[in-house]
């Protein structure tokens, strides 16, 4: 049969075609091929979403867009059909060795979105299934460069390459991996009773650790304590020798002004009426006092020649008395101004010859 006889069959049933596509309208589904593609009525309504790959004669002739599109029975034909929306597939679980040779079972999830129709379809055979295989390799592949305690730790970096490994391998096929999710890790039971009791033993560790480092601090508070303590109480004891010193000092200072000031009293008392006989009253007395505390304190005594002349005794210590206080003459005065020292030897040699004569008498 020619095209354009073709052509006219096909105007001759536009009524019972435009029936068929108001239909498909309607919300029911359109037919579909034993293959599951839907068969060629000429007016198609594309869902959203999706994309339908034209072929005409055999060759790709268009991408259908959602809505409404016309085709030419016998002539095209839809040969793929590719949702465009965000496709989520399992990874199967698979075996793969960590760097340090520990044998792990690993499964994951895939999101990716086909971004091309036409490399799609023409690129690989079966997309979902090519960029499975891919994952499966590429996590192979990158737990290999890993050791087991990397693993856990950088999961997430762990994803990331393995996105960047798909894009850059399937951006041939007009697919684009979004993102890539590990589900579970599972790891030899001999293994895993080996991580358990290094958790334990860090554990154990940390432990240890703090209980010493409490040990430590409450060693050092105490020191410190000591510390403080002996500090402040050298510091009281510092302050209570100054304050005993201080004290000594001014009873020193008040004993010396109160025995200057019986002194002051006493030559005043000298120089009145009868002070001689006052000084050898208290001489006599104290003399009297001397003789009845003989003996008492020690049993060396020392007495004098004549110990019951009183008399006697009181004159030899007036004498002393008068000698000591015999007042120098004028021109011992002048001459003491002038710097000489010959008086000053006359004076005292008289008085040493008087307290000679007191000692030998």
């Amino acid at each position: 049969m020619r095209p354009w006889e073709m052509l006219a069959r096909a105007a001759r049933g536009t009524g019972a075609l435009l029936l068929r596509g108001s239909v498909q309208a309607s919300g029911r589904t359109p037919h579909r091929a034993s293959s599951g593609l839907p068969r060629n009525t000429v007016v198609l309504f594309v869902p959203q979403q999706e994309a339908w790959v034209v072929e005409r004669m055999g060759r790709f002739h268009r991408i259908l867009e959602p809505g409404l599109n016309i085709l030419i029975p016998v002539l095209d034909r839809i040969r793929y059909v590719q949702s465009l929306k965000e496709i989520v597939i399992n990874v199967p679980e698979q075996s793969a060795v960590t760097l340090d040779n520990v044998t792990l079972q690993i499964d994951g999830v895939l999101y990716l979105r086909i971004m091309d129709p036409y490399k799609a379809s023409y690129g690989v055979e079966d997309p979902e299934y090519a960029v499975t295989q891919l994952a499966q390799t590429t996590m192979r592949s990158e737990l290999g460069k890993l050791s087991l305690d990397r693993v856990f730790r950088e999961r997430e970096s762990l994803n990331a390459s393995i996105v960047d490994a798909i894009n850059q391998a399937a951006d041939c096929w007009g697919i684009r991996c979004l993102r890539y999710e590990i589900k579970d890790i599972h790891v030899p039971p001999r293994v895993k009773e080996s991580m358990q009791m290094q958790v334990e033993a860090e554990r154990r560790k940390r432990a240890t650790v703090l209980e010493s480092e409490g040990t430590r601090e409450s060693a050092i508070n105490v020191a410190e304590g000591k510390k403080q303590a002996q500090i402040l109480a050298s510091e009281a004891e510092k302050a209570e020798q100054i304050n005993q010193a201080a004290g000594e000092a001014s009873a020193v200072l008040a004993k010396a002004k109160a025995k200057a000031e019986a002194i002051r009293i006493l030559a005043a008392a000298l120089t009145q009426h009868n002070g001689d006989a006052a000084a050898s009253l208290t001489v006599a007395e104290q003399y009297v006092s001397a003789f009845s505390k003989l003996a008492k304190d020690s049993n060396t005594i020392l007495l004098p020649s004549n110990p019951g002349d009183v008399t006697s005794m009181v004159a030899q210590a007036m004498g002393v008395y008068g000698a000591l206080t015999k007042a120098p003459m004028p021109g011992a005065q002048d001459s003491a101004s002038s710097g000489s020292s010959r008086d000053d030897q006359g004076t005292d040699a008289s008085l040493d010859e008087e307290l000679d004569r007191v000692k030998l008498s």
